[in-house]
Order: C-alpha cells, then structure tokens, then sequence
C-alpha cells in the first residue's frame, strides 16, 4: 500500500462547517457526503488509509481571508505534520499584498482560488494581480477551473494566465475543467506551467474517459485530490485501483507528486 496525499479538502469552522457543506451542493446541485467539521476529514481519511491532506477553505468576500488563513494555520501548527495549508485569497481585497505576507508568515503553502464561487474572471485585472503576487513569492496556486454554467475559470480564461505567467505553478482542479473535462484536457495539456488534480470528476467521468484524461496529462503531471466534503476519498481511490496502472504512476500520482509540489514530508 502506498502513503496517499490528499490535495484537495476544504475545512470550515465547526460552527459553520453543515452549513458551507451545503452551499456547496446546492452551488453544484449534488448532495455532500459530509459535512466540513476537522474531525470529520481525520476520520474519513483515516479510514481511507489518506496519510496527509492539503487542507484550505475559500473566501467568498474580503473580510474572511486573513481570519480562514489563521484558521488553516492553527490547523496545520496542531496536526503534528499531518496537514498541509494554503492560504485564502479574494479578488475584492484592498491588500492583496498584505494577504500574501500573513499567508507566507502563517508558513501556509500556496493559494486557492474558486472564481466560479467567487465571480471573477481569472484573467482580469483581480486575478492578474493575484497571479503576479503568486508567482512572485513562488506560490502554487490551485484554481478551480472550469463550469460550463459561467465564464470565470474555463480555458478561454485559463489560457492567458498559463502563457502570461509561466513562473506561476497552477493546479487545475479537477483535470482543469470540472464538467468540461475533455475539452479542456486538450486544449491545456501541453503546459509546462500546469499540473491537474484529479477531484470532482469520477462522478460524472468512467474509466475509459478517465484514462484519456490521464494519458493527455501523465501521471508526472496529476495529483490525487478527493473534495472533501463532496466525495470520500475511500471511493476516488477505489476508482483509481481500478484503472489498473502501473505502480509507479500510482506513486506519482498518489504522494510523490504532491510531496515535491507542496514540500510534504511522509
């Protein structure tokens, strides 16, 4: 059995954790399987035999960024090594800059952006700038890419980021496309700048599809991710083994990538 990163887990506050769950699913119209509680992410992962998670949360105005980015940092500082954070971020902040520095301070590392739930064009001027400081101070920056309901964070969108900031390391969550995942694979694979997580997709995505995805990307080029609360990771591995690869591109794919992109040790 190989260790298992999970790169994608969203947390909330127990207070507040049922409640964002379900914006979620009604964001997406999908039930949650549950809810956002810290507690509940160790116990699912321990089950699911995941050995470190990536843990973030997403603002959805200005005022909540530096208050989650204590929050992901507490939360790491008292895992004992068991997660890692990043930072949250919002195009309307009046101190984007100020936000990078408490997320380098708080030793968070990287950004997550969901322009879709946030309502941005990744590529405007907001973005932009967020991209630059990212790039800048060497940041990974995991984007949700892709919804065929909005024009926020499709390739149309994603493009100009990719080629304007080529020292920006992106993660395109889920194969950077959510429900435009094959359109989008071909059209993003070819970037040096781009690595994909592999959430939110087995849903709506079989195997055949799944191993197109994959071929187009490599697993040199894939990081595991569930989306905790939506999926449990114990069924997006289980679809993972059964796409019978190798064992090396399952060790790519399930630690070794993320432990070099996030600076994990196992």
């Amino acid at each position: 059995m190989f260790p298992v990163i999970d790169t994608h887990c969203h947390i909330y506050p127990d207070k507040i954790a049922q409640k964002a769950a379900n914006g979620i699913g009604q964001f997406y119209d999908i039930g949650m399987n549950f809810d956002g509680r810290l507690d509940t992410l160790k116990t699912v992962s321990a089950k699911a035999h995941v050995t470190h998670s990536v843990i973030f949360s997403v603002a959805t105005t200005p005022r909540q960024v530096r208050s989650i980015n204590s929050f992901i940092a507490e939360n790491v500082a008292n895992s004992g090594g068991r997660f890692t954070g990043l930072g949250a971020m919002h195009p309307d902040s009046e101190d984007m800059e100020g936000d990078i520095a408490q997320i380098l301070a708080l030793g968070l590392k990287g950004v997550k952006l969901h322009p879709d739930v946030q309502a941005f064009p990744i590529d405007d001027e907001r973005g932009r700038h967020i991209c630059e400081l990212c790039e800048k101070h060497r940041l990974p920056l995991l984007l949700h890419c892709g919804d065929y309901r909005y024009d926020y964070s499709n390739v149309n969108r994603l493009k100009p980021i990719l080629e304007d900031y080529k020292d920006l390391q992106v993660i395109g969550a889920h194969f950077a496309g959510w429900s435009v995942w094959e359109s989008a694979a071909e059209a993003l694979h070819g970037y040096d700048n781009l690595v994909v997580d592999s959430s939110s997709t087995f849903h709506w995505v079989d195997r055949a599809a799944a191993k197109h995805l994959i071929s187009l990307y490599s697993t040199d080029r894939i990081l595991f991710g569930s989306d905790f609360p939506m999926w449990d990771p114990k069924d997006e591995l289980a679809f993972w083994e059964g796409l019978r690869l190798q064992d090396a591109d399952y060790e790519k794919v399930f630690y070794k990538n993320a432990q070099k992109m996030f600076d994990i040790s196992l």
